[in-house]
């Protein structure tokens, strides 16, 4: 069956009218802005036909049918499909190593750029606080607020500060860890 051999006119005709009414019964439930979506949708099919757009699709749907009678049976192109799946499978297996290796140079390059910086004391340091050793990132100094003369320490606080010290101490090792 050729694209000659259909009066496209009736077909349209009758699906755009079809969509309408579809559009009329739901749409007074839901609204005019329903019913105008509706409406659009409807209309698609009489204007692909007034516009000559139906003979461009039903080529488009010949040479895609044909393409594929001709794919599911033909061992050439079943062949083409492994070796594109191969081609695939070998940049998913490369891009990430080339990734990895990137992030690897990024780290080594900022461990030396920090093993630099700390040779020499800064001179931000403030007088009195010795630099951080070398190997460990600089953490600014956390000041435990002091507890009112009144009050008594804080539950689970030992010595006025102990555990929230510990928790720091943690935190900074984790940092150091990490080349942060």
């Amino acid at each position: 069956m050729g694209y000659d051999s259909i009066f496209w006119l009736p077909v349209c005709a009758v699906l755009t009218a079809l969509g309408l009414v579809l559009t009329y019964t739901y749409g007074r439930r839901r609204g005019y802005r329903a019913m105008l979506r509706g409406a659009a949708w409807s209309l698609i099919p009489i204007a692909a036909y007034l516009t000559g757009s139906i003979k461009m699709l039903w080529k488009i749907g010949d040479a895609i049918g044909n393409f594929a009678s001709g794919f599911v049976f033909s061992p050439v192109k079943w062949a083409g499909i492994g070796v594109t799946a191969l081609c695939v499978a070998l940049f998913f297996a490369t891009s990430g190593r080339e990734r990895r290796k990137a992030a690897r140079g990024k780290a080594e390059s900022r461990a030396a750029a920090r093993t630099d910086k700390k040779a020499a004391p800064s001179a931000a340091t403030p007088p009195g606080v010795a630099a951080p050793a070398a190997g460990t990132a600089a953490l600014p100094a956390v000041r435990q607020p002091e507890p009112a003369k009144n009050q008594a320490p804080a539950k689970g606080s030992r010595k006025g500060g102990a555990a929230l010290d510990d928790d720091m101490k943690d935190i900074e090792e984790i940092l150091r860890n990490r080349g942060l």
